[in-house]
C-alpha cells in the first residue's frame, strides 16, 4: 500500500485552494517552514497530520512548538527537515530524504544515497521562482517525487512576479 505525502514551503500566510484540493488528497502532510501565522497550520491539521518546522518568520508564541530541525520516520523512510539548508543536521546517517524550504526555488537532487528536496514556494512568488510544491508517493521503503508547479494568478503578476 502507497502513502501520499504533499510537501509545501514558504506558504508565508496564504493557502491557495488548487493547493488545498492536491493536499486534501494526501495522507500526511510536511511544510518546511515559513507558515507566518498559526491559522495556515490549524488548517493544514484539519486536512492531514502534519510534520513541520518553524521558519525565520515563525517567529510568534504560536510558532514556539515547532523545531528548527527535526528526523522523523514516514511509512519507513528516514527524513530530516530544517527551513534552511544550511541548518540541516550533519548526522544524516540512515536518513534517505532531506527537505528543506527558504529559496522559494524548487530543487531536486540525490547526493550520497540520498535525496535532497526543497519544494519551492506555494504562498507567494518571489525571486522569479514561480509557485511549486512536491507530492512523494512512498511505497516499500521507496520514495518517488512529482513536481506541481502552480498557475500564477493576475495578482501574482501585478505584484511583480
Amino acid at each position: 500500500m502507497s502513502r501520499k505525502v504533499g510537501v509545501i514551503s514558504d506558504t508565508h500566510g496564504i493557502l491557495r485552494p488548487e493547493v488545498l484540493d492536491i493536499l486534501r488528497t494526501c495522507d500526511h502532510i510536511v511544510h518546511a517552514g515559513d507558515f507566518d501565522n498559526g491559522s495556515v497550520l490549524e488548517e493544514l491539521e484539519d486536512i492531514a497530520p502534519v510534520t513541520a518546522v518553524r521558519g525565520n518568520n515563525d517567529w510568534s508564541s504560536w510558532a514556539s512548538r515547532l523545531p528548527r530541525q527535526l528526523t522523523f520516520t514516514l511509512d519507513g523512510v528516514k527524513c530530516t527537515m530544517a527551513h534552511k539548508r544550511e541548518d540541516v543536521s550533519w548526522d544524516l546517517q540512515g536518513v534517505q530524504l532531506v527537505v528543506f524550504g527558504h529559496s522559494h526555488q524548487y530543487f531536486q537532487s540525490e547526493a550520497g544515497g540520498r535525496l535532497w528536496l526543497n519544494p519551492g514556494s506555494c504562498g507567494r512568488p518571489r525571486f522569479r521562482c514561480g509557485l511549486s510544491m512536491a507530492m512523494l508517493t512512498i511505497e516499500r521503503g521507496e520514495v518517488q517525487v512529482e513536481r506541481i508547479d502552480l498557475p500564477l494568478s493576475d495578482r501574482d503578476r501585478l505584484y511583480g512576479f
